[in-house]
């Protein structure tokens, strides 16, 4: 069992950075590949960024790509998002994701997630 909590998300004004942050708990956290998701309002919930089990691979949506930084600390059982230059299109509940498939590597599809954080929200004001 994986337990995943967000947190750091917030209200910001466009053109603002946010850092979000994913605790895990399991020992085994080292080898999962990690993902961030967003869903917003009346939308399906889509892929934002993930990485790999020991962070040697990363991958971004093209929404984010350049403006987003996804990063893992193991020691730590966390996975981190760093957003910058962020759009009033970036409000959304953002997601913190494991695939537990071990030594995985990076995801973008949400059916290959087996867990699931609660959501941090996101606003952005233009």
């Amino acid at each position: 069992q994986v337990q995943l909590v967000e947190s750091g998300g917030g209200l910001v004004q466009a053109g603002g950075s946010l850092r979000l942050s994913c605790a895990a708990s399991g020992r085994t956290f080292s080898s999962y590949a990690m993902g961030w998701f967003r869903q917003a309002p009346g939308k399906e919930r889509e892929f934002v960024a993930a990485i790999s089990w020991n962070g040697g691979s990363t991958s971004y949506a093209d929404s984010v790509k350049g403006r987003c930084t996804i990063s893992r600390d193991n020691a730590k059982r966390a996975v981190y998002l760093q957003m910058t230059s962020l759009k009033f299109e970036d409000t959304a509940v953002y997601y913190c994701a494991a695939a537990t498939t071990p030594r995985g590597w990076w995801r973008r599809d949400k059916d290959d997630y087996d867990y699931w954080g609660q959501g941090t929200q996101i606003t952005v004001s233009s």
